[in-house]
């Protein structure tokens, strides 16, 4: 006999006797017997959720006052009324110029131009928020602070405007606006 025929004489009846002890179903009573219990067992109740209590922010009134374990602090005013120190005023009885509706935020220099070679006078191009190009020289006015342009060069304008100081009188300050490189005419 062959080694094939020898292995399958002596593995055969080994291979039946495995496969009779599975066909016994007498080995899953207790999980039955479980699983039917779990089926037929009252339905669990799942509780209602808890009410939402809507989040209530304190508002502290106190806030002005001295803290309660802080000692009291002897305040000295430092601030006195004083007299305006400069003259500055800007002019309201001059007719506005165009470029003194919009904001410097809102203006943006885009170039210069020149109109001869000869000449010395240069003029800076300036676009407004609605996409005009102004042209405008030393001397305009541009800007809702009472802005007057005082310089101009190849890369940028310098304007002086005149704004409240917060105790009735005016101060100057002053600005620029620098070119656009990105901006298109």
């Amino acid at each position: 006999m062959s080694g094939f025929k020898r292995g399958l004489y002596l593995f055969g009846p080994v291979l039946l006797l495995a496969l009779s002890g599975c066909a016994d179903e007498s080995g899953f009573d207790d999980l039955d017997r479980y699983m039917e219990e779990t089926r037929n067992a009252p339905r669990g109740v799942v509780e209602p959720l808890p009410e939402f209590q809507a989040y209530e922010a304190f508002n502290y009134r106190s806030s002005d006052r001295r803290a309660p374990f802080q000692p009291p602090v002897e305040v000295q005013l430092t601030m006195r009324e004083e007299a305006p120190r400069s003259d500055v005023q800007p002019d309201t009885d001059r007719p506005k110029e165009l470029l003194e509706q919009f904001s410097l935020d809102n203006l943006n220099m885009v170039g210069t131009l020149r109109r001869s070679v000869g000449e010395d006078t240069l003029y800076a191009l300036v676009r407004d928020a609605q996409g005009g190009i102004h042209r405008v020289r030393k001397g305009n006015h541009m800007g809702q602070n009472y802005g007057r342009v005082v310089g101009i060069d190849e890369g940028r304008i310098e304007l002086v405007e005149i704004v409240p100081n917060g105790r009735g009188s005016w101060i100057e300050r002053p600005r620029s606006l620098t070119l656009d490189e990105g901006g298109r005419l």
